[in-house]
């Protein structure tokens, strides 16, 4: 069937579904956490509403257009993927919940896509920019971090520390938004939390759930250039030095950290980024690589409810 017949098979909300699943939208929602949580920490308490609800919208439209950005520049890779497995064993893949690669599957066209992504980013600028100027250049640095990323994928598995500064720019930008003169002490902290965090319980992951793929298509990932023993030699140092990092991020806001703050932050960071990792670290099962994955995917959400209850009380 020739792709614009299968395209139009689609109207109404099976068609925003397949643009949900291009930004891949639970993740999206998971990871507005992220800022919400960064700025939170550094005041202290919340923001005025107004503040709120532009940096809601504006932090939805981010993630939204960089994730529809992600796949669309790999939607050959992935294309070639699906011709490999064709998706298989996904069901266990957070990323996979609506439909996955909906571009390589010739849900949507490029056209299509293309138009979804500019939106957004423009969306996402204006808000950015109505936060504060510096927001929206912090936004178009990470859109470009982002294509850079997709366009070095047969190129170099350095790439991955573009994905680690790609996932730092909204909780950077979240923080710039509510005081445009933070600690730069505070700003490196979140920045290495975080970095560490992508590395380990994001990138790592999720291309170790792909490296069969991946290997077919001569991507360069740290799975497959350096095989999963050393790969996962790299994800638990990561994870265990975030959670480390987390906890000097609660010592460096207002309130410090309190006996409450470094229990649960240790807690949390232990079930969800530690154990995971572990168990992946004694084996090679695909499946704890994608556990660690869609668990570390709830950290930050995790955390700005403990966050948000200190800050309540």
């Amino acid at each position: 069937m020739k792709p614009a017949t299968i395209q139009n098979q689609f109207t109404g909300l099976s068609k925003v579904k397949l643009y949900l699943a291009l930004s891949r939208t639970p993740h999206v929602l998971l990871d507005m956490a992220t800022p919400a949580l960064s700025a939170l920490l550094w005041l202290g308490a919340f923001p005025p509403l107004n503040i709120i609800i532009l940096g809601i919208i504006t932090a939805f439209a981010g993630y939204t257009a960089v994730y529809a950005l992600n796949d669309l520049m790999d939607h050959r890779a992935d294309r070639l993927k699906l011709r490999e497995d064709g998706f298989k064993n996904c069901e266990h893949y957070l990323d996979a919940i609506l439909v996955r690669h909906p571009i390589a599957r010739g849900f949507l066209s490029v056209r299509e896509s293309l138009f979804w992504v500019v939106a957004w980013s423009l969306l996402a600028l204006i808000g950015a920019y109505i936060l504060n100027p510096m927001c929206a250049l912090i936004f178009l640095a990470g859109s470009l971090l982002e294509a850079a990323y997709c366009l070095l994928r047969k190129v170099s598995s350095f790439r991955i520390f573009l994905s680690g500064a790609v996932k730092t720019s909204g909780a950077m930008a979240a923080v710039i938004a509510v005081d445009p003169n933070p600690a730069p002490t505070f700003l490196i902290i979140l920045f290495l939390w975080l970095f560490l965090w992508e590395i380990g319980g994001q990138n790592i992951p999720a291309d170790w759930a792909d490296i069969k793929g991946d290997g077919h298509n001569r991507a360069k990932t740290v799975p497959v250039l350096l095989g999963p023993e050393r790969a996962k030699a790299i994800i638990l140092p990561c994870l265990v030095f975030a959670v480390i990092m987390n906890v000097i991020l609660f010592r460096l806001t207002p309130e410090g950290a309190t006996l409450y703050d470094i229990g649960a932050c240790l807690l949390i960071g232990a079930y969800l980024l530690i154990l995971p990792a572990y168990r992946l670290f004694k084996s090679n099962n695909r499946l704890n690589a994608l556990n660690l994955f869609n668990r570390a995917s709830y950290y930050p959400l995790a955390l700005l409810v403990v966050a948000t209850i200190r800050s309540m009380v």
